[in-house]
């Protein structure tokens, strides 16, 4: 029963983590098309506390301060989006900074193959373990 207990915790921390990896990647693109958008502020998600919040089992939700606020969202995001800290502001209001985007969603791109490879990996060595 512990090795079962650990596989699945093996499993759920690889989908927590190309969770998150596929929802970074929507923000940067999301970034990146809204680039000359007029006002638009670049978003990003902190990985490490979103991996470590998903594998203690804790969920990203929004604080209000009176029982009449709305959420913030009403899809199911699973981490707390966060606005990007200005590099060098644009008269427009647009914080985007393609040459940071367009790097980050490269090294985001990278890693979350490296997730799926691993993952593969592992999962072909059960599967050697289990027919001998």
């Amino acid at each position: 029963m512990a090795k079962l207990e650990s596989l699945d915790s093996l499993l759920q921390f690889h989908q927590n983590a190309l969770n998150l990896r596929g929802f970074r990647q929507q923000l940067l693109a999301s970034n990146i098309a809204n680039a000359d958008t007029p006002g638009y502020k670049a978003r990003d998600i902190d990985f490490a506390a979103a991996l470590r919040d998903a594998s203690a089992g804790r969920s990203a939700s929004l604080r209000t301060s009176n029982e009449k606020h709305l959420g913030g969202s009403t899809r199911d995001e699973p981490a707390a989006v966060l606005y990007r800290t200005v590099q060098q502001p644009s008269i427009d209001g647009n914080t985007v900074d393609m040459d940071v985007e367009r790097n980050r969603f490269a090294e985001n791109a990278v890693h979350y193959d490296a997730n799926l490879t691993f993952l593969n990996s592992q999962i072909k060595l059960m599967l050697a373990a289990l027919q001998g």
